[in-house]
C-alpha cells in the first residue's frame, strides 16, 4: 500500500515452492518475513532454498525489522533480487549485507527485472525525485473530439472503459482535475469500487472559484478535497473553502504543487483533465505515462468545439531524425501498447521508465 513499494516473494528448494508471501498492508510484514513464515506454517526448513523477492530485501528499520536479518537468521542460501531500491535508505545495503553473511545474491535481468520495475514506477520515482508519478488520463473520438454536444449523453467511452478508470483512481493516491472540469461537469472524483481506497481529489484553479455546492464539497466524508490555488487568489474565496472543509495549498505552477503532493508522500497523481491542466502538465514535462481511450464514433463540430482536443498548443514539434543511441525527442512515448476494451481502443503510452 503506498507509499509502501509493492513486494512479493518466493521461498524454493528443488524447484517447489517452499513459502510465499507479500507485502500487503502498510505496517504489516513485508514480503520476505511474510515468505519464512509462510514456509514454517507449511513444516518446511527455509535453511538452503532460495528466496525470489520482486525488490532488494531492505535493511533499515521502519515499520518493521529489517528483512536481511530475517533472511540471515533462517539460512536462506540464495537470494534472487527483480530490482534495486532506488530510496536513499536502501539502494544497495541490503544486498551487500547479505552477502557479506555468506548469501549467494543474484539480481535477474530481462523481462523479469523489467516487470519488477514497472510494477513499483511510482516509488521509484518517488524515491528519485520526490515527486509523484503522473499518468494522463484521456478520452476521445475518431475525430479527436473530447467533449459532445450539449443535451448529448456526457460519455465518450463505453460502460467498461469507466469501469476501468474507478479502478485506475482507487490504485491512486490522488486525482487532479482543473477548474474547467469541475464548473462544466461537477465531478465527483470517486472510485466507485465497493471497499475501494479513495484517492485525494485536488482541483487546480489559481481563482478557488470551486462551488461551495459542487459534487466534491458535498461529499467530503467520501474523500478529501484539496483546492490548488495562487497566492493571489481571493481570500474570502479561500476562507470559504475552508469553511467547507476543503484544504487549501497557495502555490505558483503545477511543479511546485506536484512537489508538496510528493513531500506529503503522495506518490502517484491520476490526472484526468481538463485542457488547460493538461496543457501546463505537458508543457512542464511532467507526464510520465498516458492512457488514452479512442471511442468507434465521429462527433464532427458542435457548440463546445473549441473546448475539443484533450491539450492546447505547447509549441512542441515533431521528432526530427535521430539516432538508435539518442535520446527520444520531448514528448515522445518510450513504447505504446494498444488493446480493446469493450467497444473502446485503449493506447497506453509510456513517456519516461523510472
Amino acid at each position: 500500500m503506498s507509499p509502501n513499494p509493492l513486494v512479493g516473494a518466493v521461498i524454493v528448494r528443488d524447484g517447489r515452492i517452499t513459502g510465499e508471501g507479500f507485502h500487503a498492508k502498510l505496517g504489516g510484514l513485508h514480503a520476505e518475513r511474510a515468505a519464512l513464515a509462510d514456509c514454517r506454517e507449511r513444516g518446511e526448513d527455509p535453511a538452503g532454498a532460495t528466496m525470489y523477492v520482486t525488490l532488494e530485501p531492505c535493511a533499515h528499520q521502519g515499520r518493521q525489522p529489517p528483512c536481511v536479518e530475517a533472511i540471515l537468521e533462517a539460512g536462506i542460501g540464495r537470494v534472487v533480487i527483480a530490482s534495486e531500491d532506488p530510496s536513499e535508505k536502501a539502494s544497495g545495503r541490503g544486498p551487500g549485507i547479505l552477502r557479506d553473511g555468506g548469501i549467494e545474491v543474484e539480481f535477474a535481468s530481462g523481462a523479469e527485472a523489467t516487470a519488477a520495475r514497472r510494477l513499483n514506477q511510482p516509488f521509484r520515482k518517488h524515491a528519485r525525485t520526490g515527486l509523484p508519478l503522473v499518468v494522463f488520463k484521456m478520452a476521445m473520438s475518431l475525430d479527436g473530439r473530447t467533449t459532445t454536444a450539449a443535451g448529448d449523453s456526457p460519455w465518450i467511452s463505453g460502460p467498461q472503459s469507466r469501469e476501468l478508470v474507478h479502478k485506475w483512481r482507487a490504485e491512486s493516491d490522488a486525482i487532479a482535475v482543473g477548474i474547467g472540469t469541475a464548473l462544466a461537469d461537477d465531478p465527483l472524483l470517486t472510485a466507485r469500487i465497493e471497499g475501494a481506497r479513495q484517492p485525494l481529489r485536488a482541483v487546480f484553479d489559481s481563482q478557488a472559484r470551486l462551488p461551495l455546492d459542487s459534487q466534491l464539497l458535498q461529499t467530503l466524508d467520501q474523500g478529501p478535497v484539496l483546492a490548488v490555488a495562487a497566492p493571489g487568489a481571493p481570500g474570502d474565496r479561500i476562507s470559504a473553502l475552508k469553511a467547507a472543509g476543503a484544504e487549501v495549498l497557495l502555490t505558483n505552477g503545477v511543479e511546485p504543487a506536484l512537489r508538496e503532493l510528493g513531500n506529503r508522500n503522495i506518490t502517484s497523481l491520476f490526472l484526468e483533465g481538463g485542457k488547460t491542466l493538461a496543457t501546463s502538465f505537458l508543457s512542464a514535462d511532467l507526464i510520465d505515462e498516458s492512457r488514452t481511450f479512442i471511442a468507434p464514433m465521429l462527433l464532427g463540430q458542435h457548440e463546445s468545439a473549441g473546448r475539443a482536443g484533450p491539450v492546447s498548443d505547447t509549441g512542441l514539434s515533431l521528432p526530427g531524425e535521430s539516432s538508435a543511441s539518442s535520446p527520444p525527442a520531448r514528448g515522445t512515448a518510450l513504447e505504446a501498447a494498444m488493446e480493446q476494451v469493450g467497444g473502446d481502443t485503449l493506447i497506453t503510452a509510456r513517456f519516461k521508465e523510472w
